[in-house]
């Protein structure tokens, strides 16, 4: 009989034998592969590259940039790179003019000769201070939510969270709108948990949805407040109903309305109960039934990046899971002072958002006046059906080289084929001046090329004429205080 070392040594050596035979089998079949492959030539790659690229060039999805300078002292305004001249900017998503402010660029400058200007690596290596601390306790309180999470960016909130949330739910549905972002739809396409599509805002499709499953499943409704690309607001506390009924969290993207509504610049679902909120009474409100607040300080903040506030336990388990935060960089800390700064700014000082709001409302009583194809929302955005995307783009190419104004083209995919528009977004420094400059240069533009008007779609059948009667969120009430 042999012995237990000698058995053991035996094995060894039969297991180095299966490796090398391993290794020797799968030489010969590299071998046999390439000799077999040796009249074919490689795929052409720069080939494959260029016809992508023609074909989205020829169906009109291409997307052409316009390298601008905007200049700091000068909000909304920006130099062209290429010809030098000023231009007035009507697309951009810096809408309360933060990034310019002040205190913003205080924070921000001082943040960079105290950090430098470079976090150090991710929040488990290095990246962690008290900067960011005090950016998510501020995030937290914005939202009257127990914790928040920050992240580099919007896209990378949304896709981290609801990836962690719907892979570790056990069973988890996800009911998402479908004009939601694409950083929500990566997010739930890669958590892998089941999904349905509902029809935009569309309450009873939303529940029959819900309906078909146990009240014990774990379910995720995934909706925005405001949707940025046509302007429409969810109806959120309906949705919270729903969800109540049928055992359903809710996730509410509100990073187009962050610094733009509620008396605090908290959001839509703030400014939804706007009375309580400026009273110091969130308990019970609409925005206290969201279970997840996704939002960004990259747009109303004027800064840069995303996160997720929500109860401490739900926070932690994004944290603790979720990829595309614990595998990259921490934010610059100028970046996030800047951003905690503008924070504390809007909390304080309505007015920014006030002197928008007053001129979206005047910018669309503008164009109604005479027209002008704005597709019917209550938000603060300005879209303007043109419906074809040579055309869309010609529009915007004559508004930049004749009248000097920037506003850009939206073009499928990110609108269906057919309904191309240019979306405008006024800010607070837009002034009467400023809009009927913009509404005359639009009336010729319409005028020249032939292009539909509103009538002409509503009698298509895009909207209605009670949709067209639809009022601002922000009541004339809370505009005059």
């Amino acid at each position: 009989m042999s012995s237990p070392v000698y058995r053991r040594q035996l094995a060894r050596y039969v297991a180095h034998l299966s490796r090398r035979q391993a290794y020797s089998t799968a030489a010969v079949h590299v071998h046999d592969v390439s000799a077999s492959t040796v009249a074919l030539t490689p795929f052409p790659y720069e080939n494959f590259y260029q016809q992508v690229i023609d074909q989205k060039k020829a169906d009109q999805s291409y997307r052409y940039f316009r390298s601008i300078t905007r200049l700091q002292d000068q909000f909304p305004k920006a130099q062209c790179h290429r010809t030098g001249k000023t231009v007035d900017v009507w697309c951009a998503n810096d809408y309360l003019a933060m990034g310019s402010h002040p205190a913003v660029l205080a924070a921000m400058e001082d943040a960079i000769h105290t950090y430098g200007a470079n976090a150090g690596g991710s929040r488990n290596i290095a990246g962690h201070s008290p900067l960011v601390e005090a950016l998510e306790a501020s995030l937290a309180q914005l939202h009257q939510k127990p914790a928040a999470l920050y992240f580099s960016s919007g896209f990378a909130a949304n896709e981290a969270a609801l990836t962690a949330l719907g892979a570790q739910l056990p069973g988890c549905i996800i009911f998402s709108d479908e004009l939601n972002h694409a950083s929500m739809i990566d997010g739930i396409r890669h958590s892998q948990a089941r999904r349905h599509v509902w029809w935009h805002n569309d309450l009873a499709n939303l529940e029959a949805l819900l309906a078909a499953y146990p009240l014990d499943t774990p379910k995720i409704i995934a909706f925005e407040s405001v949707y940025s690309m046509c302007g429409t607001i969810a109806p959120i506390a309906a949705i919270c109903d729903l969800a109540h009924r049928y055992g359903a969290l809710t996730f509410m993207d509100e990073a187009h309305a962050i610094g733009l509504y509620g008396p605090h610049g908290a959001g839509v679902a703030e400014h939804l109960d706007y009375a309580a909120h400026a009273a110091g009474l969130p308990r019970g409100t609409t925005m206290d039934r969201i279970d997840i607040i996704s939002g960004s300080t990259s747009k109303g903040l004027g800064t840069m990046g995303g996160y997720v506030a929500g109860s401490a336990a739900l926070v932690d388990l994004v944290r603790s899971v979720a990829r595309g935060f614990i595998f990259t960089t921490t934010q610059s800390p100028a970046v996030m002072a800047g951003a905690h700064a503008a924070i504390q700014v809007q909390r304080r000082d309505g007015s920014a958002r006030l002197a928008l709001q007053r001129n979206v409302a005047a910018v669309k009583r503008k164009m109604a006046a005479v027209d002008l194809p704005v597709l019917p929302n209550r938000s603060h955005l300005v879209p303007l059906m043109v419906g074809d995307a040579e055309l869309t783009r010609r529009v915007t190419d004559i508004l930049f080289d004749e009248y000097n104004m920037y506003v850009q083209a939206i073009n499928s995919p990110t609108v269906a084929v057919g309904r191309e528009r240019v979306r405008i977004s006024p800010t607070g420094s837009h002034g009467p001046a400023q809009q009927d400059a913009l509404v005359g240069a639009l009336v010729d533009i319409w005028r020249r090329l032939g292009l539909r008007t509103a009538s002409d779609w509503q009698r298509a059948g895009l909207w209605t004429a009670e949709d067209a009667a639809v009022t601002q969120l922000w009541t004339d009430e809370q505009l005059q205080s």
